[in-house]
């Protein structure tokens, strides 16, 4: 039986490359902002590119912001990937006073200027012992900013501008500071194994 995958839309996210992705793994891509539809998915992935401020704006404006929370609070099998991922943290330096989803009780900040920026291309991903879903790999990245920190996640780090946490798993969510829809054999094998959860 076909799984269905439902992309959340935030205005902001290259939705052609996601959707192509889980094709790839004979998944069927649906892109809804329906909040209940968002919410009872038996899958769910919240995409994006751009910024942290509209982003989390857009899912507001339609009620996903909560259909969101409800759903990982039920701990249904949730992927979020780039300003996806920051989005499950409290806020961002990206756009000062915008709270985000707020799953995770910390802050995303901005690379120093001792580094590029923002991060393009491949970076080495180690998934720490308690990783059921991430494994150590090489991903590709596209950011500006990062979390240093998930409290009461497992996490895999990686190194720009000191360690950072690449990826994060609390249940049936997953989060990916990376592109897993970019990152080749890598980012196909992490997609299959949420898949299979």
């Amino acid at each position: 039986m076909t799984k269905q995958v439902v992309i959340v839309p935030t205005g902001v996210a290259n939705i052609a490359s996601v959707k192509a992705a889980w094709a790839r793994l004979d998944a069927e891509p649906v892109v809804s902002d329906d909040p209940r539809t968002v919410r009872d998915a038996a899958y769910a992935m919240l995409p994006g590119v751009g910024s942290f401020g509209p982003a989390m704006q857009a899912l507001a404006s339609n009620g996903l912001d909560e259909a969101l929370q409800a759903r990982i609070e039920a701990d249904r099998p949730t992927i979020c990937i780039c300003v996806g991922h920051q989005l499950l943290f409290k806020s961002s330096e990206e756009s000062p006073g915008v709270r985000g989803l707020a799953v995770i009780d910390a802050h995303i900040g901005r690379f120093s200027d001792e580094v590029r920026v923002p991060q393009f291309g491949w970076n080495a991903v180690e998934a720490q012992p308690d990783c059921t879903l991430l494994q150590s790999g090489h991903a590709y990245f596209a950011n500006s900013y990062r979390a240093l920190a998930a409290p009461g996640c497992a996490v895999a780090l990686a190194d720009h501008d000191g360690l950072f946490v690449a990826g994060l798993e609390h249940g049936n969510l997953l989060g990916c500071q990376f592109h897993p829809e970019l990152s080749g054999a890598y980012g196909r094998a992490l997609l299959s194994r949420f898949l299979e959860r």
